[in-house]
């Protein structure tokens, strides 16, 4: 078995980016939240995004057919950490 690693930072293959945009997620920053693959350095995002091509994706088509709001309520939001205390 070949692995192509396609994010060094976390280990992130290119198999795995397939798998997730198989499963709906269609962008660089879907594919972050789903394995933080260019949350660190960044230097994969321009791999996955060839990864991801311009293919059909089915929340594209969604939001093309007007059915935003389903989209949008679909799709899980990252709560954001607290404030650090005396962190500036």
């Amino acid at each position: 078995m070949n692995r192509v690693y396609v994010c060094s930072c976390f280990g992130i293959t290119d198999k795995q980016v397939k798998e997730h945009a198989a499963a709906g997620a269609c962008t660089p920053r879907q594919i972050a939240s789903a394995t933080k693959a260019g949350t660190e350095c960044g230097s994969c995002v321009r791999a996955i995004q060839g990864l991801l091509g311009r293919g059909a994706c089915p929340r594209r088509e969604l939001l093309e057919k007007g059915g935003a709001a389903a989209v949008l309520a679909a799709e899980p939001r990252p709560v954001p950490e607290p404030a650090l205390a005396g962190a500036a």
